[in-house]
């Protein structure tokens, strides 16, 4: 029976070194994170348009989660307003929300995450569920991780308005007087990371900073395939360098790595819809950002 015993012993530890080392996806709590991106996705956001009711009605439900996890701010209510002139002449007036968790440096990473999109068109809602829902629930659920676990370097946590008109929450935030530029250290940006059949995430960035290229292929994020591409002029209009709120972050020499899915049927469309992600890659796709964020945030100085 001992005998027995112990070849069960050693059949298990056997398995155990065989089996490859997966991305722990237990730690964000992926329960409220696709509640989160439910909520955001919902008829009554209208699409969040900038400059609409469904935008405020978005940034009222994003505040509320930040003061719950007793996140801090740099104003008193999170708010950064700003405005801009759209491309047909209007002056818009947006507001960027920004969080931050005091980590054991000065320097900071700015995680960013657009929270607009296109609203109502023809009387048809565009919910934007993975873009950029996705994106915001991921980040919220990162500030309730590093509120518990506290980074080495200060993250900031910025849902940014008006990417769909052209990029104005990035360019606002960066001229934003309230928020210490020359103390940034990385933009990570995530940009639609809920909807691939695939099991496929891209991260983009390495090719123009290639320091940043070991650290995140050092992570594991097995199960889920991380990609390392479309950041090179030759791919043309599949060069994603400028493509979302990353862009205005490296025009200004600051480093970034941006996480997203290639375009699918859902883009840009009204069926772009909660029902339509892929809970399974989000959550793995979520996990996956967050192991490359810890990587980065013990090997960068």
């Amino acid at each position: 029976m001992q005998r027995y015993s112990n070849f069960i012993l050693i059949s298990f530890l056997l398995c155990l070194i065989s089996i490859p080392a997966f991305s722990q996806l237990d730690r964000l709590d992926t329960e409220y994170m696709l509640e989160d991106l439910r909520k955001l996705s919902h008829d009554v956001a209208e699409g969040r348009r900038t400059g609409t009711n469904g935008a405020e009605a978005a940034r009222r439900f994003i505040i509320k989660q930040l003061e719950d996890m007793n996140a801090k701010s740099l104003q008193d209510d999170f708010r950064h307003p700003f405005n801009f002139v759209s491309r047909g002449g209007d002056t818009i007036q947006a507001e960027n929300i920004v969080a931050y968790i005091k980590g054991e440096e000065q320097t900071a990473f700015v995680i960013t995450a657009h929270y607009d999109h296109l609203g109502v068109r023809n009387g048809q809602i565009y919910n934007g569920a993975d873009d950029n829902a996705s994106g915001v629930a991921a980040m919220l659920a990162m500030v309730e991780y590093f509120k518990s676990n506290k980074p080495r370097h200060t993250m900031v946590f910025a849902a940014l308005d008006a990417e769909e008109m052209g990029l104005q929450g990035a360019k606002a935030f960066l001229n934003d007087e309230s928020i210490p530029q020359d103390m940034i250290k990385l933009n990570i940006n995530m940009d639609m990371i809920s909807m691939n059949d695939k099991n496929e995430l891209y991260v983009a960035g390495t090719s123009h900073y290639p320091n940043l290229k070991p650290i995140v292929e050092s992570v594991n994020v097995l199960p889920l395939q991380l990609k390392l591409g479309h950041d090179t002029p030759d791919l043309g209009s599949d060069d994603w360098t400028n493509s979302s709120d990353h862009g205005p972050f490296h025009k200004r020499g600051i480093p970034f790595l941006y996480f997203g899915v290639e375009d699918h049927a859902h883009y840009h469309k009204p069926t772009d819809v909660f029902e339509n992600v892929n809970q399974d890659f989000y959550i793995k796709a979520t996990h996956a950002i967050l192991d490359c964020i810890l990587a980065l945030d013990s090997s960068l100085n």
